[in-house]
C-alpha cells in the first residue's frame, strides 16, 4: 500500500469519525445541554485520557520547542476550539444546511491559500472537483430552504471554514515536524482550556447527565462522542496529513456530511430526498477529481 493511499484512507476514517458527532451531539443537546456545553465538555473528556496515554506511552512526544509553541497554540484555537464553537453559533442563527455549506469550503480556502499564498499553480481538474463539491453539498444541504440568513450567523459559519482550513494548514506543518499523538494530545487540551474559558465548568448542566436519549444516557453519549468523535479522528487526520499534501487531504471532508446524512437516517429517521442524493453523487465525483488531479507532495501542495 503507498503513502498516498494510507493517507487517504485514513483522512477518510477521520472524517467518517466526525461526522458521528453530528447525530450524537444533536441527542445530548435535545436533553437540555447547550451547544456550547457539549462543545466544551466533548473536547475536555477526549483530552484528558489522551494526554495521559501519552505521558505514559510517550512522554517524549509532550516536549515542545520554543518554535513549536505558536504553531501549536494556532492549531488548538482554530483546528480544535474554533471549528466547532464557531459552527454550533452558526447553527443556533441560521440552517443546519446552510452553515455546513459554509464550513466545507475549507478545501476551497486550502487551495486558494496555496495557489496565492505559496505560489503554487493547482491544475485545472482541482479546481473543478472542488466546484463540483461544493456545489453538491449545496444540494445535499437544501441551501434553497434556507430562507433569510442571519449575519452574525453566515459569518460565523465562514469563521468555522477558515478555522477548518487552518487545521489543514496548521496540522500538516506539525505532522511533519512532531509526533502525531503529542500533537493531538496537546492541541486538544489548548482547545479545552479555550472553551473552558468560553464555558466555564460550573455552568455546565450536570444534573442532566443522567438523563435519557434515543442513543443512551447523555453522560454515555458524551463519552462516545469524546473518543469515537472527536479523539480517534484528530489523531487519524493528523496522521493522514503526514502522507497526504493539505489540498488533497482536505477535500476528503466532503465525505463528512454524506456520511453524517446517513447517519442521520439510521438513527434519527431523517432521510435524503432524491435530490439530495444526486447533490452526493455529485460531491464524490469532484473528491474523485481531484485525487485523479495528481496533486503530489513534491510540487509542495
Amino acid at each position: 500500500m503507498t503513502a498516498t493511499m494510507t493517507g487517504t484512507g485514513l483522512g477518510l476514517v477521520s472524517w467518517v469519525l466526525f461526522a458521528t458527532s453530528g447525530p450524537l451531539a444533536k441527542a445530548v443537546m435535545a436533553a437540555g445541554w447547550p451547544a456550547a456545553a457539549v462543545t466544551s465538555v466533548r473536547v475536555a473528556l477526549a483530552a484528558v485520557p489522551l494526554v495521559a496515554l501519552v505521558a505514559l506511552a510517550r512522554p517524549g512526544a509532550l516536549r515542545w520547542r520554543a518554535g513549536d509553541v505558536w504553531p501549536l497554540l494556532g492549531y488548538g484555537v482554530l483546528g480544535v476550539a474554533g471549528v466547532q464553537l464557531l459552527f454550533f453559533v452558526a447553527v443556533a442563527r441560521i440552517p443546519v444546511g446552510v452553515a455546513m455549506v459554509l464550513v466545507n469550503l475549507a478545501p476551497a480556502l486550502v487551495a486558494l491559500w496555496v495557489r496565492v499564498v505559496r505560489g503554487v499553480r493547482l491544475p485545472r481538474l482541482v479546481w473543478l472537483g472542488i466546484g463540483l463539491a461544493v456545489a453538491g453539498l449545496a444540494v445535499v444541504a437544501r441551501i434553497w430552504d434556507g430562507g433569510g440568513l442571519d449575519a452574525l450567523g453566515v459569518a460565523a459559519g465562514l469563521g468555522s471554514a477558515v478555522c477548518s482550513a487552518g487545521y489543514f494548514l496548521l496540522g500538516e506543518r506539525a505532522a511533519h515536524r512532531r509526533d502525531a499523538l503529542g500533537t493531538t494530545a496537546a492541541g486538544l487540551v489548548v482547545g479545552a482550556v479555550v472553551l473552558a474559558v468560553l464555558c466555564p465548568p460550573w455552568t455546565l448542566p450536570v444534573d442532566r447527565l443522567g438523563a435519557a436519549t434515543p442513543l443512551g444516557p447523555v453522560w454515555l453519549v458524551l463519552l462516545t462522542l469524546a473518543v469515537a468523535g472527536t479523539a480517534l479522528p484528530y489523531l487519524a487526520g493528523l496522521r493522514a496529513l503526514r502522507e497526504l499534501a493539505p489540498a488533497r487531504a482536505s477535500v476528503l471532508s466532503v465525505v463528512e456530511p454524506l456520511v453524517a446524512a446517513a447517519l442521520a437516517w439510521v438513527l434519527l429517521g431523517q432521510a435524503l430526498g432524491p435530490a439530495q442524493l444526486a447533490g452526493a453523487a455529485v460531491m464524490l465525483a469532484g473528491a474523485v477529481l481531484v485525487q485523479l488531479a495528481g496533486v503530489v507532495e513534491a510540487t509542495g501542495v
